[in-house]
């Protein structure tokens, strides 16, 4: 029988992504998406962080009344936002950003964080440096905004933003640093610019796969045919 998995998204464009990624398991999908959360908590001065967070977690128990075997969150400031303890819920929550932050926790060397949108930063490296802290792992990370960029994705115009991250990759990759993109909407970009330069780019989708397979116990060979 299919696994079926609830995504919570704040953008259309991340369903591509999940959905290619783990098309080889067979996987069954509902998707969620909710973009005015994140318009209202960067520009609604009036809506205020318990707002948001009733808002999540309202989100949430809603999907697990769908039928799923588990709950994954794709965007990282619906994560930030989330308080899982106030949940009444039993369906497992799998959160995009925790495999990421576990893979590069592990790397001693100095690296460089990239974000197109602002308004993740804050709410992604405080759960980064909590979980480095639980996990007495040192940090030794640089964070860059790509500014000017993220609006693009928003707007629908996913080519043009696509360029603006691989353009800003090709000149920082040439500083010969440890470098990882943050949101799941650089993957794309991100791939590309690692084939064509045979540099390995960390991305968050890549560490996803692996925790969603080990979590749900899924493999290639539960696929239906």
């Amino acid at each position: 029988m299919k696994k079926r998995i609830g995504c919570l998204h704040a953008h259309y464009s991340n369903i591509e992504y999940i959905e290619n990624a783990l098309s080889p398991y067979g996987v069954e999908f509902i998707h969620f998406v909710d973009p005015a959360l994140m318009y209202r908590v960067t520009s609604d001065e009036g809506f205020k962080l318990a707002d948001a967070q009733n808002k999540v977690k309202e989100q949430v128990e809603w999907i697990a009344k769908c039928n799923v075997d588990a709950i994954l969150i794709t965007c990282t400031n619906y994560i930030a936002i989330l308080q899982e303890e106030q949940l009444s819920i039993s369906v497992p929550i799998i959160k995009i950003d925790e495999p990421y932050f576990e893979y590069i926790s592990n790397i001693t060397q100095p690296q460089t964080i990239l974000f197109t949108n602002p308004a993740t930063v804050n709410g992604t490296m405080e759960r980064l440096n909590h979980y480095a802290y639980h996990h007495q792992k040192t940090l030794d990370i640089e964070v860059i905004v790509i500014n000017n960029t993220f609006e693009l994705i928003m707007k629908g115009q996913k080519q043009e933003y696509n360029q603006e991250i691989s353009k800003f990759l090709n000149e920082i990759l040439k500083e010969d640093k440890i470098i990882s993109v943050a949101q799941l909407s650089m993957v794309d970009a991100s791939k590309e610019v690692e084939y064509r330069t045979s540099t390995p780019i960390i991305n968050p989708l890549d560490t996803l796969i692996s925790s969603v397979v080990s979590q749900l116990k899924i493999d290639k060979k539960s696929v239906v045919m």
